[in-house]
């Protein structure tokens, strides 16, 4: 039987999501219960599948790929055949490509694409992104700052 989470346990994904490297004893002392019930909420919320993983959160610059680009994505084709299928498939062999969505609206998917520069952007535009199978068309633009 699944119940809905509480405004503690809303508070600890909170705290989780900040920093999920936190200790259960600085995490308890953030959302003011002991230890042992805070622990207990964690491994509920993890079972429940609130929280469905931890992972590190790197720093694109240091690692070379500080040039990102949000790419529009149109298909020619999204019935029934498989275009959406190969392209979803496609896609997820670029490791350039930091995310894919699939978006109801002009265009049909949203990409974020990690690059080391403008000129690696250009290459990987032309050599990987526009070769995907079933593209119409592609818009780039490149990101000035990453707000939030």
């Amino acid at each position: 039987m699944s119940r809905d989470i509480d405004a503690i346990d809303r508070r600890i994904l909170e705290e989780l999501e900040r920093d999920g490297r936190l200790s259960i004893v600085e995490l308890s002392s953030r959302v003011n219960l002991t230890n042992t019930p805070c622990s207990e909420r964690v491994k509920r919320l993890e079972r429940s599948g609130y929280i469905s993983g931890y992972r590190a959160t790197l720093n694109m610059d240091k690692l070379g790929l500080g040039h990102l680009t949000v790419v529009q994505v149109s298909l020619a084709a999204t019935g029934g055949d498989n275009s959406m299928d190969a392209f979803n498939t496609a896609v997820s062999r670029v490791p350039e490509i930091e995310s894919c969505l699939m978006l109801a609206g002009s265009f049909d998917y949203l990409l974020t694409v990690r690059t080391r520069d403008i000129v690696h952007f250009r290459q990987v535009l032309g050599d990987k992104i526009n070769k995907l199978p079933g593209i119409l068309q592609t818009n780039s633009f490149a990101v000035m700052e990453v707000v939030r």
